[in-house]
């Protein structure tokens, strides 16, 4: 068991709800509904990601090798740059800031380590004799 990613997935597990929670109860008043959709997207693969941690805790001491560890790692990467971009996202679409930029090129990469990290959770679960 790696108590590092569950530990990391706790805590984004309770920021997801507290962003959730913000979302549903002050954003709705101030957020235009497309980007509290947005925003409620980056909660949602958040959440969802938080889960993906804890099997990758509990499964890393029942599978050796890099794998899983790397899977995890992943899923970190694809909380921070998926969802951490489409907050920001939501947050300029809210000011109207025009220019999106670099955020919304940051969104796919994130998404990009979701997919490896899923990956890499079947190759480390399917290597294992």
């Amino acid at each position: 068991m790696n108590k590092n990613f569950l530990a990391i997935g706790s805590l984004l597990g309770a920021l997801s709800v507290a962003l959730g929670a913000f979302a549903a109860h002050r954003l709705k008043e101030v957020f235009p509904a497309d980007a509290l959709g947005i925003f409620e997207t980056g909660v949602r693969y958040q959440f969802y990601h938080v889960f993906a941690l804890f099997i990758v805790g509990i499964l890393s001491g029942h599978f050796s090798g890099r794998w899983i560890n790397w899977a995890g790692y992943c899923f970190i990467a694809g909380i921070l740059l998926f969802s951490g971009s489409l907050y920001a996202l939501a947050a300029l679409k809210a000011k109207d800031a025009g220019e999106l930029g670099i955020v919304g090129v940051i969104t796919p990469i994130g998404g990009v380590f979701f997919i490896v990290g899923w990956l890499l959770l079947f190759f480390g679960i399917s290597k294992q004799k």
